[in-house]
This record gives structure tokens, sequence and C-alpha cells, in this order.
């Protein structure tokens, strides 16, 4: 073990919310109130930007009963960003910034908590600090229900995002069926290049009312061959149910989604969207048939209801394992997941850490031999590593008969 470092410390939520993203936050900031070597937490207000303008809630002095009610609210409760920092060696306005606010409240602690990007700006920090001597041990906790995160068996938060697509696409096709006429209904789900998510619809199938075809972002995708695979279900049954992926892209890489040119996010990426629709008026004028298109959206990120109990514990213990890695001494690195068996061969995790240089800005796809030849839909070996994950119903705290969710007060720093 290293040499005590004493400071407080900050933590961060960045990029899109999840269902147990706070699960984390409640991970890191109990963890960090009980260690003796951090002497004030604090919660940065949207993220970085919070630090750059020095919006930092004091932790602290939140009731403890309302911090553990955060174990079940979606979201992020200390807000969000997406804001991306240049590279310090090309400009380090930023991080002179940073380095102001850390002295003025003694941060030897930086966690933050998101995907890729996040990921990204957490080792600019890191690299920044120790480039000007300053000590604070940065770790990274990982976020994201796209799943698309580097080094990592899967990501807090898609588990629980999966269960609600597999749970949702369940009722949806009971919904779809009930009529004597012809219906095909066509689901968009998020993943702008990892069809985790979108895969995730397969398990709906497995149990036996769910998609008939899944296309994600891994193959490029062929209109005529689509309308095609539609037809020969839509032929032998008279129903068809479709599962897309938001990042669905012909051969050249442009998205097949009409509004993939509507505007980007703060790290330049398309802001994709009305692809159900589109696909969906392309079927009807092709088949005559009544065609339904429907958009996930942001649901599919906020169903604490239908949370992976699972899930929510290995959230939660992702704060807590960096927490307890950084005041033994570790630094720049990400907390990650090492899927292992336990001793009766039944699914555990363990939890491991991997430089954040190795992290920021790779993306996990899902492997190519788990999807079909046909390329609509997914083999067995998804559903096998899927299944585990969304295991566990949470006994949700309730208000008359409502979700009673983390009231906090939420009083900044001075």
């Amino acid at each position: 073990m290293s040499e005590k470092l004493i400071g407080s410390c900050i933590f961060g939520q960045s990029g899109g919310p999840t269902a147990v993203i706070n699960a984390s936050a409640y991970g890191v900031i109990r963890a960090a109130l009980d260690a003796e070597e951090i002497t004030r937490v604090y919660g940065a207000n949207h993220g970085i930007k919070g630090v750059l303008e020095d919006r930092l809630f004091v932790m602290d002095e939140e009731d403890p009963k309302e911090l553990e009610l955060l174990l079940h609210t979606p979201s992020s409760e200390l807000g969000s960003c997406r804001y991306k920092i240049a590279d310090p060696e090309t400009d380090d306005t930023d991080y002179k910034r940073i380095l102001e606010v850390f002295k003025k409240y003694n941060v030897r602690y930086f966690f933050y908590n998101g995907g890729n990007d996040s990921m990204d700006t957490c080792n600019k920090i890191s690299r920044y600090m120790e480039s000007v001597g300053y000590e604070c041990r940065v770790m990274g906790v990982p976020k994201t229900i796209d799943n698309d995160l580097f080094g990592t068996d899967h990501c807090p938060g898609f588990a629980s995002a999966a269960k609600y697509i597999a749970t949702s696409c369940m009722e949806i096709n009971k919904d779809a069926k009930v009529y004597d006429k012809g219906m095909i209904t066509i689901v968009e789900i998020m993943g702008r290049h990892a069809g985790w998510l979108a895969a995730s619809a397969a398990l709906a199938t497995e149990f036996g009312s769910g998609p008939d075809l899944i296309y994600l972002p891994e193959y490029d995708f062929d209109m005529e061959k689509f309308l095609q695979d539609v037809m020969d279900v839509y032929t032998r049954n008279g129903k068809v149910f479709i599962a897309v992926s938001e990042g669905i892209h012909y051969a050249d890489g442009s998205f097949v989604s009409e509004a993939k040119t509507s505007s980007t996010d703060g790290f330049g990426h398309a802001q994709l969207g009305g692809l159900a629709s589109l696909l969906a008026q392309i079927v009807r004028e092709r088949t005559g048939a009544k065609v339904r298109g429907i958009e996930f959206s942001l649901l599919q990120r906020c169903g604490a209801h239908i949370a992976s109990q699972t899930d929510v514990d290995e959230a939660c213990k992702a704060g807590m394992e960096a927490v307890r890695n950084a005041v033994n001494g570790v630094s720049g690195k990400m907390v990650a997941f090492k899927r292992n068996k336990d001793e009766n061969g039944n699914y555990k995790c363990d939890y491991v850490l991997i430089p954040l240089e190795s992290v920021a800005n790779y993306e996990k796809k899902v492997p190519m031999e788990w999807i079909n030849e046909d390329k609509n839909g997914l083999k067995h070996e998804f559903i096998d590593y899927v299944l585990p994950l969304i295991q566990g119903e949470p006994d949700l705290p309730r208000e008359n008969s409502l979700p009673r969710y983390a009231r906090l007060k939420k009083v900044l720093a001075k």
C-alpha cells in the first residue's frame, strides 16, 4: 500500500443517463464518505463543466437515507454534460482552470462516471495532473447502456436497458398480433455503432414473444435484402415484428436514418432518430400492409422500474472499487468487469483495473460470430452472454404506489 494521500474528492457524471448510473454515484459517495483519507466529498454539477464553473455540491451534508435512494433513482442526479476538452498539449486552458479548482478545495481524488468520451476526459485530466506534478488520483467508473466500452465484459446500465428492451418487445409483440389483419411493426432501438441494445430484443424472441428480424450496425445494411426478408416473413405469417438499431448504415457508411444530418452532440456524433418512421414508410409503400414504427428513445435508458438487480449491484460495486483502489494508491485506471463463475458454476462478476488510455475512444461491438448467417438475427451465444446480466428484481422504494426517488439538498460548496 502506498503512503496515505489526504484530501477531498470530486465525483462527476457524464454522457447519457442510465437506470443505474446513480447506483455508481452512491457507491463512490458512500465509500468516499467512509474513507478516512478523504476529508470531504463533492459532487460536480453537470460533470466536468461543474468543475470548470466551480459548481460543486457538498455530499457530506446530504441525508444518508436520501443518498441510499440513489440506488434506485434513474438518470444522472448530479447532472450530466457532453463537453469535450482539448488535448492538454494543444490547449491547456481548461486544465489550468481544473487545477485551480482542485487546489481551492484540496482535491486529491477525482472519480468520473461515464462512457468512451468520459474515459477520454478522465485520461486527459490524469495525464495533465501528472505532468504538472499535482498529486491527484484519477479513476474512471464505467457507464453506458450501449455496452461498447473496451476492456470490460459489460457496462453498468446495459443490463437494465436490455431488460427493458426485451420486456417491451414481448409486450409489443403481443399487442401487434391481436387483430385478424396483416401488421408489420418496426421498433427502433438505440445504438450508433454497436448493436448490443438492439440485439437484446433477441431475448424476447428466445422466450416466445419477440422480433422475427433484428438488424445491427455491425454489418452493412442492404435495403433490398431487408425488404425481401420482411416479405418472406409477411407472406408466411401475415405479421412481421422487426427490431433495428438506430445506427444501421449502408456500405458507404452513411446512416439509413433520415435524421442523420440534423445535428451533432458535443463530441461531433450524429444525432440519430426517425429510422423506424422512415423504414415504416418504405415498407408500407412496397407491401401495402399496415405498418407501425415505434421509437423507444430515452425510455430504454431510464426504466428503473424494471432494472436488473444484478446491474444495480454491479454499478454500485464499481463505484466502491474505484474509491478503494484510489485510496490504496491507484490512479489512471478504470474499473472493469471480468466474467467468471462461482464454485457452483453460476455467473459471477470480478472487478479488475485497466489503463484509461486503453479504454478511451475505442468501441467494443457485438462479435460477428454471434450474428446469424442471414445478418438478421442473433445466435444463442448472445443469449448465453446477456441472460445472467438481467437477473433480479429490485425492491423499489415507493410512495403512494409511485417510485420514491432521492431528493438531495445539493448544497453548493463555497
